[in-house]
């Protein structure tokens, strides 16, 4: 036991990050593939930041303006990207700050022209083009060539630094060969029409790496924008099937402490309604079983079912907005009040627990 600690702690495994990052570099770069490393999963801090450049990322991307500027602000040496697009209010600060924009709106990019003009400051720009995700970016081709053209003939701040889209995070489209030879094919027409060849063609996220892995990648594919599979590295083997040895799972590990053991019933009693929710949960019944809570609760993590327990014979059972409740009956080893128990998790998971200020983070190498 450790009462010295104040838990619920996350604990960030440099080390496993940086081999992480360093292997997936290393495996893009054989294809001409730069990396941005994405930070904001983690909530930006600048020891993930640093580690990410060590390991050889390019640049660093967050889709938060104030995780870049805090950054800056840190010290942190790189050439910064930021991967939502710019609010209107934020456009003062993104040409102070940020190297790099996704764009797909053009009365935004004049803003920034502007702006570029006041500050006497030059900016890029990689515009989106949507194939077929919808979320950001020019869905019609031709739309899309032209705007490319409207800012490489019309700015003299703003450059078209490159094209690139999104795939995965809304719509749920899988990148194939197919939609992402679209924006190869649009690449081309451009540069063909600015005599220049653009200097990003960024082909989406880690739901890209399948195709790098399998050799599938087009070409002119010379960017990915990677936080998951870097800073968590499970979507890749839990949810495509790619199970990479040089992968680390577990950089990042949340403890809980335990603050009641009880044996109880394993079905509510009495006339159901609804949870603090507003959800009407189903539950099985197992008989009286013995159960831990744990100080943490949906408030730090939102999805307890994506909490993966690292004792063997530990259930997730449930989860209120600040409770954690565990099985605990086939639990491999004896558990006690105040005892800590380990979780690895999903990407979900680390994004919320890194931005609660109830969560104390440890950083270890």
């Amino acid at each position: 036991m450790k009462y010295k600690e104040k838990y619920p702690i996350l604990e960030i495994n440099l080390k496993k990050i940086y081999e992480n990052t360093n292997y997936i570099v290393d495996l893009c770069g054989n294809l001409g593939i730069n990396i941005a490393g994405v930070v904001k999963g983690v909530n930006a801090p600048l020891e993930v930041g640093e580690i990410m450049l060590e390991g050889g990322c390019r640049y660093i991307a967050s889709s938060r303006l104030e995780q870049l500027i805090n950054l800056q602000k840190k010290g942190l040496k790189s050439e910064n990207m930021l991967i939502r697009m710019p609010m209107i209010g934020e456009i003062e600060e993104i040409v102070k700050y940020v190297d790099i924009s996704l764009n797909s709106e053009l009365e935004t990019i004049n803003k920034i022209e502007e702006e570029c003009k006041n500050q006497n400051k030059k900016h890029k720009i990689i515009l989106m083009m949507d194939l077929g995700d919808l979320r950001e970016g020019i869905l019609d081709e031709e739309e899309f060539i032209n705007t490319a053209l409207y800012i490489e003939n019309n700015f003299q701040y703003v450059k078209l630094y490159g094209i690139g889209t999104n795939l995965s995070c809304y719509g749920s489209i899988k990148p194939t060969y197919g939609n992402l030879n679209k924006l190869c094919n649009a690449a081309i027409k451009i540069e063909n029409k600015i005599d220049r060849e653009l200097d990003i063609i960024s082909g989406g996220a880690t739901t890209t790496l399948p195709l790098v892995l399998d050799n599938n990648i087009p070409k002119k594919i010379n960017n990915l924008r990677i936080g998951e599979g870097i800073l968590v590295g499970r979507d890749l083997a839990d949810y495509w099937g790619y199970d990479i040895k040089q992968i680390h799972k577990d950089t990042i590990v949340l403890k809980a402490e335990v603050i009641e053991l009880k044996n109880k019933p394993s079905y509510p009693i009495g006339e159901m309604f609804i949870d603090a929710f507003g959800n009407k949960p189903v539950y099985e019944d197992r008989g009286i079983r013995k159960r831990a809570i744990l100080a943490i609760g949906k408030q730090d993590f939102v999805f307890p079912d994506s909490l993966i327990p690292l004792e063997e014979g530990i259930e997730i059972v449930g989860s209120s907005s600040d409770h954690l409740i565990i099985d605990i009956e086939n639990a491999a080893k004896k558990i006690e009040i105040g005892d800590i128990v380990n979780f690895g998790m999903f990407y979900p998971n680390v994004l919320f627990l890194t931005a609660s200020d109830s969560v104390n983070k440890e950083y270890v190498f």
